[in-house]
């Protein structure tokens, strides 16, 4: 067991090296006092018995370097001498240590949170079986007005891919579904998103319920026995974890559903605000669910082993097509298309998060060039030390390594810190980054860690490597030559920190430029005009209960006596209903033809948002009339085929005529009516971040198909309109104690929803450019001030020849700009190709804007006129004589 014994004496040296020195010390001192007294025995003196002994017993000193490298680990005392060095020289600058750490943290902390999160939602596998077998299929329509794009599936779409094809394991379907949960108890009614899945969509997906089951094929049939399916959180928070639920019922719109089962707490498919699930066949109708334009079903598919996407792409769209020629009359779609499952669910922040990972490793890279600046100023004022210990024996590599040492002391300090502010901000941005797919799974993890360690050892190999590589490549009589000059570097080093600089200029000026085009993209966003009042008005939603509101007379008398009631109330200067308010979103779309027009065909797929309306409504938010008339009140409750189209739909398809009293086909299920047209309004934006689109407006109680019993109620009020808030839901509750209502936002609040994720990102990119813009000054002014220092002889010999104080200032001020002027022109270039990348989360806002790019420039360059401007006022009050005598 040797090495088990030099196991233990290796530790003992590293624990108890005094102490285990000191024992070999008396231990070689005694065997040679033993070898003396020897060669005293055999008769020698005492200086021959001495000789003789050491000759025979070695160098003592050899000896115990050769016994100490046997006992010890060499290398890991070497690393820890290298440590305690570089520790000591930190401590002795403690100001650069500190700004340098503080750097270095910022920098490691906003890169690995970013990193943390990007990891959870791009990368990290879906938590389902054999993720990677997952697709997503679409519909793929050509529309006559909005160009190709995608669409949700039909429930006989879907129900004949299912049936027909054979590249897949198994397909499923799943919509959007809402309830009211109401209780039998004392709880208030509440508004719960709920989803609709067909039965084999869990065993797909490969999830299991945690208690009970999930859907039999049977209970997912129009007309089955009710059954719900809870979420862990809802399970939670409104059932108390009991699991004596299952088999229970609930109510959800009046119906009794019973539990059958509870969902992994973990699961939050598609989106955590789904609470519950119900069999996907019971959220249509008969005729709904064997119609083909019935848009609104997202279709999940496992792919067979060994079968390519594109084999099956291929088998669903020859099906697609024949189903497109068999339904001519009809909106179906002509072919199909597939995405993965994980690029379906980020794909609206990959770009958003791939542009702040970039302006995070550019602010990284930024701290690097910073820090090796400051080493290549520290390596200045210490090349003679350097150059005497290399001259003494010391190799480079040895001087190098030292020097990497203290930059990696500074990039492992930095990291620490980093680390814990990487976890505070992970937190933060989970929390507060709506709509951030995959929230949940966000959380540092092993392999946060490993990338930190990584993080540290890279940016000390960047940070570090050129100032010790700089610092040792000096000879001994040229760094005795500078010193005794007074000279601060070489030109070789100070072309070095201008370069680094240029670099840092350049980084800094690409993400000005970045975060300036978020910044005004955000700013056109937030200032957009929905085509409406927004300032003053209240919006509430609320949904009727089909079993309970079962006729259109109800959900009239319903809708006209709280309209009624609110309009009563003190500081209501109008009040009307609609099925979605401007910027509420999309919220349906359908295909229309124009019967005074018979070459048109169905499948000409002319297509517009439609919308359900109030007489008053088009006043009430000051929607201008272009032409014709609005709604007549008694045209709420009788279908007398009324229709409203926008600006845009009547310049589409009415362009030089007159659209009044022309009509639209719409495609209501499998009876296509016509609309007489009697109006035309101004635009309004679905949605602030997307441009407008053509909208038709039919009468809210004139039982347009799902748009009879839900609706949301806008109020324009002479104050504040969130005091409203509260009066208005009495009113509510004074007509129906059980109905919930949910969604209740001012105008403004949904703008600002709206434009909640395009404000966060341009937030952050313009912090990481705020804070790369300072860390850009600091190191210009380090850069210059070194530069002034390493000139002083120079320049106190040009003002005692008569130079004046302009021309210094000017000869500072050029020798700082330029590696500035340098970087921004690269810097440009780089903000294009940025802007280029971008331009996707772009709105109303060129990738060249030219007010962008100037200003950021502008600012960057007065930041280094300001930067420069104090070493060089340094400069012109050098005394000549001070210099000289200095000298």
């Amino acid at each position: 067991m040797r090495w088990l014994e030099q196991f233990r004496m290796a530790v003992l040296m590293l624990f108890r090296r005094k102490s285990e020195t000191a024992r070999l010390n008396d231990e070689l001192q005694f065997h040679l006092e033993q070898q003396i007294a020897e060669n005293r025995s055999n008769g020698l003196g005492m200086d021959e018995a001495r000789s003789a002994a050491l000759r025979t017993f070695g160098n003592p000193t050899l000896l115990r370097d050769q016994a100490r490298s046997t006992w010890s680990w060499n290398w890991l005392e070497i690393c820890l001498r290298d440590i305690r060095y570089g520790a000591r020289t930190l401590a002795r600058s403690p100001g650069f240590a500190i700004i340098a750490i503080l750097v270095m943290a910022l920098g490691i902390g906003a890169t690995t949170s970013l990193f943390t999160i990007a990891r959870a939602v791009l990368l990290k596998p879906l938590p389902f079986r054999e993720p990677n077998k997952l697709v997503m299929i679409y519909e793929h329509f050509r529309s006559a007005t909005a160009g190709d794009g995608f669409n949700v599936v039909s429930p006989h779409d879907f129900r004949d891919w299912r049936e027909q094809t054979h590249g897949f394991e198994d397909m499923a379907a799943w919509r959007n579904y809402g309830f009211n949960l109401t209780s039998e108890h004392d709880e208030l009614p509440e508004v719960v998103r709920a989803a609709g899945g067909s039965w084999n969509l869990f065993s797909v997906l490969g999830v299991q319920p945690v208690l009970g089951r999930a859907f039999t094929p049977r209970e997912d049939q129009p007309g089955a026995n009710h059954v719900v399916l809870l979420s862990w959180s809802l399970f939670q928070r409104r059932f108390g974890g009991d699991a004596s639920i299952l088999g229970k019922p609930i109510r959800l719109d009046t119906n009794s559903y019973t539990v059958v089962g509870v969902l992994p707490r973990w699961f939050t498919y598609p989106e955590p605000r789904v609470q519950l699930w119900v069999p996907y066949a019971q959220t249509f109708t008969t005729d709904e669910y064997a119609a083909h334009d019935q848009h609104q079903s997202h279709v999940v598919a496992r792919l067979r082993t060994g079968v390519s996407a594109s084999i099956v792409t291929k088998e669903v769209s020859a099906l697609q097509y024949q189903l497109y020629q068999a339904n001519a009359s009809k909106p179906v779609a002509e072919d199909a298309v597939f995405r993965p499952m994980i690029d379906d669910l980020v794909q609206d922040v990959k770009t958003p998060l791939i542009v702040l990972l970039c302006a995070v490793g550019c602010m990284l890279l930024i701290a690097c060039l910073n820090v090796s600046n400051l080493l290549v100023a520290r390596s200045a004022a210490r090349r003679k030390e350097v150059a005497v210990r290399g001259a003494l024996g010391g190799s480079r590599l040895t001087l190098i390594r030292e020097q990497m040492t203290e930059s990696m002391l500074i990039c492992a300090v930095g990291g620490l810190l980093g680390l814990v502010i990487s976890i505070l901000a992970t937190s933060w941005f989970a929390n507060n980054w709506q709509g951030l797919p995959r929230a949940e799974t966000i959380g540092v993890d092993g392999s946060v860690l490993v990338f930190s360690i990584g993080l540290v050892f890279l940016t000390a190999l960047l940070a570090g490597l050129l100032p010790a590589i700089s610092a040792t490549g000096s000879s001994v009589l040229t760094a005795l030559q500078e010193s005794s000059r007074g000279i601060g570097g070489s030109a070789s080093r100070a072309v070095l920190r201008k370069i680094l600089l240029a670099v840092e200029v350049a980084l800094t000026v690409t993400l000005l430029i970045s975060a300036g085009l978020l910044f005004k993209s955000f700013l056109h966003l937030r200032t957009s005009d929905l085509g409406c009042v927004t300032d003053q008005v209240l919006t509430i939603k609320y949904g009727l209960p089909e079993k309970q509101y079962d006729t259109r007379e109800k959900v009239a008398a319903f809708h006209e006596s709280l309209l009624q009631q609110v309009r009563n109330l003190s500081g209501v200067r109008a009040a009307a209903l609609v099925s979605t308010p401007p910027g509420g979103g999309y919220d349906g779309d359908d295909v229309f033809t124009i019967p005074e027009r018979p070459s048109d065909k169905f499948n000409l797929q002319y297509d517009a948002i439609y919308r359900t309306a109030d007489p008053e409504y088009f006043s009430a938010l000051q929607i201008p009339l272009i032409r014709g008339r609005f709604f007549a009140d008694q045209e709420r409750l009788t279908r007398d085929h009324y229709v409203i189209i926008s600006k845009q739909l009547a310049s589409q398809f009415f362009s030089g005529e007159n659209p009044l009293g022309k009509h639209l086909k719409v495609a209501w299920g499998s009876k296509p009516e016509d609309f007489e047209i009697i109006g035309v309004v101004g635009d309004t934006l679905y949605d602030v971040t997307q441009p407008s689109k053509a909208m038709m407006y039919f009468p809210i109680l004139s039982g347009i198909p799902s748009q009879t019993s839900g609706a949301t109620i806008v109020v324009r009020t002479s104050g504040d309109p969130l005091a409203l808030s509260l009066p208005v839901q009495k009113q509510v509750a004074a007509l129906d104690p059980a109905l919930p209502v949910y969604e209740v936002f001012t105008m403004q609040q949904i703008l600002g929803n709206s434009t909640a994720s395009q404000s966060f990102s341009a937030t952050l990119v313009l912090a990481f450019a705020g804070l790369s813009l300072l860390l850009a000054a600091i190191g210009l002014y380090g850069v210059l001030s070194y530069l002034v220092t390493q000139r002083m002889t120079e320049i106190g010999i040009r003002i005692a020849l008569g130079a004046q104080k302009f021309e210094v200032l000017r000869l500072i001020l050029l020798d700082g700009l330029r590696p500035v002027v340098i970087g921004s022109l690269i810097g440009l270039a780089g903000g294009a190709i940025a802007g280029a990348f971008m331009r996707s989360i772009l709105y109303g806002t060129s990738p060249l804007d030219p007010l962008v790019f100037s200003t950021m420039i502008g600012g960057l360059l007065l930041t280094a006129v300001a930067a420069c401007a104090l070493p060089a006022l340094r400069a012109v009050r050098i005394e000549p004589i001070q210099v000289l005598r200095t000298e």
